[in-house]
């Protein structure tokens, strides 16, 4: 739900085996490392494994991640972090959703929102459904743009929080945004009151035994560190997966062609309230983020350094925000597109980008992180001399990565746009999968793509509400279209707009109910 498909929420309350590592070392910081310091903490830290973490004071950290999706909320409730605790210490805000104006030009098609959503929107789903498929494959002239169809849109454009009282039936789901830094910082202090050893070193050797399974990594202060299991969280360098074990890197360079990023803060906007919803727009080159936070928004522009030079980059972004304070200093980040062909390979697990980044449209970096520390947590007792294990979690982690891309990279084939060389480039880039081809094919020729997405489930991470979403809030629908048959059953989007936003009254607003967490937590401190 919430615009992924379905799957288990993992248990971290295992039992130990003969296989759980005694030892781990996790070789850097950041969110990434942090993250997993804390779910193997939660996991093994009572029974008598060590974890370190070892980041160098010398390396900087990414940071602009400032947007999660739904499954966040899985991570803070299985370590039993109440959001009144994490949110006020993050600058967190929360999300319905995110908003893409800009990557059509069809006319009614100017923006599109991609939802969260739960059981509680089944009626409205299956009205969605119902007019998405009069006007694709009946090609009838019915509204079936996303927008009308789902409470979550109606919050986040009234500023709302996704948050129901007691007493009301509908729900509905929700992710975050955060600071990134202080997300880290919060996540070390809770790693360090559970147990973990935290170094600041610099490792100078990486040292193989026998058999190419890490033995120990020199460091300039702490000397060898050896352990059973080394996680790397180096960053795009992958200095064990790649450096040392030499993991093949898969590209998506020839699929998704943004490889750059340049981001800037601006002030918030107190007399406008406070949004709940990411803004991903389109510009001439690639597109612009917006994410509020408490205390400031988050921006960024993410582009291809093929069609744009960093400062024409920045100075576009810069009139795109209204932010001209050259004292406020612009980050130029460099990205590396794609993943490891496998991100368990001996006794190294890669997390994070050293494991693999996708661009954050979708905001699925941390989900991608927590999602393959929560599936090695379930494999790794299990991993014989078969390899059995190891072959699935990294088939499984492989599989949602290149779900991931082929999600993101719908956004940009149903792109319309003709201002740039750029947005017609990315126009008429093949499918970067043989599903995305069939799943084109099917939707052009007014098939059924709901039931190829369940033929193909476990090569699929967002839900069929969601594929349906991009392909309709984009207008990818036959053109002159005809008007109903009177035996056609239409649903009305007035009256479904009215129940959503007969819904509204309920759920409050978005910056008071972010104050109201910051005062709760004062007080259950």
């Amino acid at each position: 739900m919430g615009g992924l498909a379905a799957g288990k929420i993992a248990s971290l309350e295992l039992t130990q085996s003969h296989n759980t590592p005694r030892s781990i070392l996790i070789v850097g910081g950041g969110t990434a490392g942090w993250m997993a310091a804390v779910l193997f903490a939660k996991a093994w830290g009572r029974q008598d494994c060590r974890i370190t973490l070892m980041e160098s004071s010398d390396i900087g950290t990414i940071g602009v991640g400032e947007g999660s999706t739904p499954r966040m909320r899985d991570f803070f409730r299985q370590l039993d972090i109440p959001e009144s605790e994490w949110m006020p210490a993050c600058n967190a805000t929360y999300k319905c959703g995110i908003r893409f104006p800009d990557w059509s030009t069809r006319p009614g098609y100017p923006s599109y929102y991609h939802p969260f959503f739960t059981l509680s929107d089944n009626e409205f789903v299956r009205s969605f459904f119902n007019n998405v498929t009069l006007r694709n494959h009946k090609r009838a002239k019915v509204h079936a743009h996303p927008d009308a169809f789902f409470v979550s849109q109606y919050l986040a454009k009234s500023r709302r929080a996704p948050l129901a009282p007691d007493g009301i039936e509908y729900q509905t789901d929700y992710a975050y945004h955060f600071d990134a830094g202080l997300l880290g910082e919060f996540l070390k202090q809770k790693a360090l009151a559970w147990g973990v050893d935290h170094r600041i070193d610099t490792v100078t050797a990486v040292n193989q035994a026998d058999d190419g399974a890490i033995a120990s990594v020199d460091t300039e202060g702490s000397g060898a560190l050896a352990a059973d299991l080394f996680v790397d969280c180096t960053g795009f360098a992958g200095l064990l997966i790649g450096k040392t074990l030499d993991e093949p890197f898969v590209s998506y360079s020839d699929s998704l062609l943004n490889d750059r990023a340049v981001a800037l803060p601006t002030p918030p906007e107190q007399d406008q309230g406070l949004p709940s919803e990411t803004l991903s727009t389109a510009l001439k080159y690639g597109w612009a983020w917006k994410i509020p936070l408490t205390g400031r928004f988050g921006n960024g522009y993410v582009y291809s350094s093929t069609y744009c030079e960093p400062e024409q980059a920045e100075a576009e972004l810069r009139e795109h925000i209204g932010q001209h304070d050259a004292s406020v200093q612009a980050r130029h980040l460099k990205m590396r597109i794609g993943r490891r062909e496998r991100c368990w390979a001996r006794n190294c697990l890669a997390v994070g980008l050293s494991q693999g980044f996708i661009e954050p449209l979708e905001a699925t970096a941390l989900m991608l992180v927590q999602e393959t520390i929560e599936d090695f947590i379930e494999h790794q007792p299990r991993d014989g001399a078969d390899g059995r294990a190891r072959e699935a979690l990294n088939a499984t982690i492989a599989a949602k990565f290149d779900g991931v891309r082929d999600y993101v990279f719908m956004h940009y084939k149903l792109n319309t746009r003709a201002d740039t060389a750029y947005w017609r480039d990315c126009r008429d880039l093949p499918p970067c999968s043989d599903l995305v081809a069939e799943l084109l094919r099917t939707w052009d020729r007014g098939g059924d793509i709901v039931e190829l997405l369940k033929q193909n489930s476990q090569r699929v991470v967002y839900s069929p509400t969601s594929w349906l979403c991009i392909l309709a809030g984009m207008g990818r629908f036959p053109s002159n279209p005809k008007k109903p048959k009177k035996n056609q059953r239409v649903a009305d989007p007035d009256i479904v707009r009215q129940h959503c936003e007969a819904l509204l009254g309920h759920f409050p607003d978005h910056r008071s109910a972010v104050e109201g967490l910051r005062t709760s937590g004062s007080a259950a401190s």
